[in-house]
């Protein structure tokens, strides 16, 4: 994305929201940048957003949709296994290219497709707690020279425009946060509650077997 803003030492403010109910979410990340500095033209702005293991990315559904130019993000690392659970994930690094917002001359948004993965059950309390934190804003101005007072070289290796071309050099601007953290309340089950789940999982799974059975020989053709 490429855009014409003006650096400066100012905070940025950043600001996140999930989307949506259920297991199913969408990220809405919004960043506004100060206008008095130097200038910065010709920069592309993302935010590194760390998501802790309670919620993943689906890489196979983020490349339908940047192949539809619906969004650009960069996963580290790039191979997710989407099935497993939460004890059992680690953090993933991702990092999401903004687009200019119409509304506003220096702003930026972007949205992201979360998934929250499954827990394990607990103890007393039916919900778990996974805590998302404020993400990184990061911009890369590959044919300017910025002033080291306002922008801190970071170690990103990824495009400016999110093409596969060579990295280039990013740069971190601190920036205000409008909450430290997002917190999300995920359902989980009771332990108490196995015998029982596992009992009524047992005879539905034997029931709809017999039905199945039956029906196929009753109707089927056997040679």
């Amino acid at each position: 994305v490429i855009i014409d803003v003006q650096a400066a030492c100012q905070d940025a403010t950043v600001t996140q929201e999930l989307l949506k109910e259920g297991f199913h979410r969408d990220l809405l990340v919004k960043v506004e940048l100060g206008v008095v500095g130097e200038d910065a033209g010709g920069c592309a702005v993302a935010t590194r957003i760390c998501l802790p293991p309670g919620i993943y990315v689906d890489p196979y559904e983020l490349a339908s949709l940047q192949q539809h130019n619906l969004t650009k993000v960069v996963l580290i690392p790039d191979v997710i296994d989407v099935e497993a659970p939460e004890y059992l994930a680690t953090d993933l690094l991702v990092l999401l290219y903004m687009e200019p917002d119409p509304r506003c001359s220096h702003c930026f948004r972007a949205a992201l497709p979360v998934h929250v993965r499954y827990h394990r059950p607990a103890e007393e309390s039916e919900e778990a707690l996974v805590v998302l934190k404020s993400p990184e804003v990061l911009v890369c101005c590959c044919d300017n020279h910025l002033s080291a007072e306002c922008w801190k070289p970071a170690e990103v290796e990824a495009p400016c425009s999110g093409k596969n071309v060579g990295p280039c050099q990013w740069y971190s601007l601190t920036h205000r946060p409008a909450y430290e953290e997002s917190i999300l309340q995920v359902p989980v089950g009771l332990r108490q509650h196995s015998t029982l789940v596992c009992v009524v999982t047992l005879l539905a799974t034997v029931l709809c077997s017999s039905l199945i059975l039956a029906a196929v020989c009753k109707y089927g053709h056997f040679s």
